[in-house]
């Protein structure tokens, strides 16, 4: 254990100090509801206090373990530690809101099983955390609870949707934050926070949200995922172990192995060669080439090649998401929505081929064509070393710039990212280093349920490069 402060600490080892009586879970949920009080209000990042009720719950987590050790059953892998939950998941009494006015009252029934499952594990929540409108947006802001700035810059964005958990994790506050992510909504916070993440494979985590009204269209179950994120690789491995556990709410649940079968080594990596029409910053790119380096000096065979029909992937996202959402979302999103995030939304708009029913059938069939060629990619190619972004970290709510703002944003900056959604593969990201004194992530995609062999890559350029969020706090 080191003589940082508790709210430094990682999950893994405030789990095992706790266990070990080395601290208890009263003095570790009081340490970091201290931290959020100290850094959120300039952050915004954590919008529902739920101090009061962590504590309680930090309280009987004690006296759980103390019962335990005179011959009661086994606490769980996260027993008393502190974490947050993204504001459009269940979690019973709350208002599940999505970052909506119109929807400050949707009281939450019971748990949605991300939230079971960290409570299951014994997981403390300490509060809930900021997303935009309908959480679809890359950038966290909404009327209901204002702007999440960026801990290591408030002038340039934490991302989005899941903006609130990664501006928290960076910050100190919670050792695991909840998010999800249809379009990059857990990777690019990550990137632009300077902590890791996995997005699972479709399937992995359940996902279900009691307070629904209706269930959500097709192909968006089946590109979004739940996951953690964490300033730790450990920690994201152990979050994703604790969210996966199996719900019988969800049809879509895999209860696939969380470790495959040990690959032939050395592992061979393909360096992902970045599309000529891309406008990119040389120092992101430096950095995703110094990852591909750490990842040689650890011992995987590297090498830079064509990724299949990234364009043409990245397209299909576009045209099926926005289509389903025109068709069946967009007059209640535009009834109750903000003058802000219709812009954006129409940016989206402008962006997909408004499909007919014909052409939504065929999108659907050619979706599994994009998936057999990358799981044939795969099996030459176990891994593939990919950027977040081409470009360094924009302003906060750059998105509102016009349709062409929108369109270099998410098709020329983040392509990588929404087109692997599509796919329902595992991708993990880890930060390499600062650009212009803003982090700096890659992405790591692996083939389906191989989310391990993603967090081990992450692990070898995390033992090189660090915990990026030491520099942060070191310099405030």
């Amino acid at each position: 254990m080191t003589n940082a402060p508790i709210w430094q600490w990682s999950a893994v080892e405030t789990a095992a100090a706790i266990r070990n009586d080395k601290v208890t879970s009263k003095e570790v949920v009081r340490a970091h509801l201290d931290r959020m009080h100290a850094a959120n209000p300039a952050l915004n990042a954590v919008v529902v206090d739920l101090g009061a009720s962590a504590m309680q719950a930090a309280k009987a987590a004690d006296e759980t373990l103390a019962a335990s050790k005179r011959g009661g059953s086994e606490v769980g892998p996260l027993h008393g530690v502190p974490v947050t939950i993204k504001i459009n998941i269940d979690v019973e009494g709350q208002a599940n809101s999505n970052g909506v006015v119109a929807f400050k009252d949707n009281i939450a029934p019971g748990d949605s099983p991300v939230t079971a499952n960290l409570k299951k594990a014994g997981a403390v929540i300490i509060g809930l955390t900021n997303t935009p409108e309908f959480s679809l947006r890359g950038f966290t802001d909404n009327p209901l609870h204002g702007l999440t700035r960026n801990p290591w810059n408030a002038e340039v964005t934490c991302g989005g949707s899941s903006g609130g958990a990664g501006a928290s994790i960076a910050a100190g506050i919670g050792t695991i934050a909840h998010g999800n992510d249809i379009g990059g909504s857990l990777r690019w916070p990550a990137h632009c926070n300077g902590i890791a993440t996995i997005k699972p494979t479709q399937g992995r985590i359940p996902a279900f949200n009691p307070s629904a009204t209706a269930e959500r269209p097709l192909m968006a179950q089946f590109m979004s995922s739940q996951g953690p994120l964490a300033r730790h690789v450990a920690d994201v491995r152990l979050g994703l172990e604790v969210m996966a556990q199996r719900d019988p709410r969800d049809p879509w649940y895999v209860p696939a192995p969380l470790q495959g079968p040990k690959p032939a080594a050395p592992v061979k990596v393909a360096l992902a060669k970045i599309p000529g029409d891309m406008v990119t910053d040389r120092g992101v790119i430096a950095l995703q080439r110094k990852a591909a380096d750490h990842l040689a000096d650890a011992g995987y065979a590297v090498s830079e090649v064509d990724v299949p029909d990234l364009n043409k992937v990245w397209q299909l996202w576009c045209d099926l998401i926005m289509t389903e959402t025109r068709v069946l979302q967009q007059d209640q999103m535009l009834a109750v929505s903000s003058a802000d995030f219709q812009k954006t939304f129409h940016g989206f708009i402008a962006l997909a081929n408004q499909l007919d029913q014909a052409g939504y059938m065929k999108a659907i069939a050619a979706r599994s064509g994009h998936i057999r060629n990358w799981m044939t990619f795969l099996e030459q190619y176990p891994l593939v070393l990919m950027p977040t972004t081409v470009r360094k970290t924009p302003e906060v709510n750059a998105d509102l710039g016009g349709d062409q703002r929108v369109k270099d944003l998410f098709w020329n900056d983040l392509r990588f990212i929404s087109s692997m959604n599509v796919l329902g593969l595992p991708a993990a990201v880890v930060p390499v280093g600062l650009h212009e004194g803003l982090p700096v992530g890659v992405q790591i995609v692996g083939s389906r349920y191989r989310e391990d062999m993603c967090l081990d890559a992450a692990e070898a350029i995390e033992r090189k490069a660090g915990i990026l969020t030491r520099q942060l706090w070191e310099r405030r």
